[in-house]
């Protein structure tokens, strides 16, 4: 019972192995990968917008996954982030459409245009 209500308030704890499995993975990746790696999960952090825990694990593990397969080629930083980095993680974080801080702006901005429509 004590450990359901813990999980209300501070998320999953499967969510949370899963998310500190995936930072173990990018903690591990060699130099340059793991230096690249860590700056677009910072990136993403701070850009993608995403709140909802499942999106936020799924994303990091794939972001793993990515550079971990980067290292098994040997392919070049440049040839996976390509010419523009920031729109590469851009890009990334748009695959990852869970629930998003400024979705409950914008229903705020739909729902107030409404209702000035109604008033009119």
């Amino acid at each position: 019972m004590a450990a359901k209500w813990i999980e209300s308030l501070t998320g999953s704890f499967e969510e949370k192995k899963q998310y500190k499995e995936a930072q173990a993975r990018l903690d591990a990746l060699p130099e340059p990968y793991g230096r690249v790696a860590k700056a677009v999960q910072r990136y993403l952090m701070y850009s993608s917008g995403v709140v909802d825990g499942e999106s936020m694990v799924r994303m990091n593990a794939d972001l793993a996954d990515l550079w971990e397969r980067a290292v098994a080629d040997d392919a070049p930083v440049r040839d996976i982030v390509g010419s523009d980095p920031v729109d590469f993680a851009e890009t990334f974080g748009q695959s990852y459409s869970g629930k998003q801080w400024i979705d409950k702006e914008r229903a705020r901005l739909v729902t107030a245009v409404e209702e000035a429509e109604r008033g009119q």
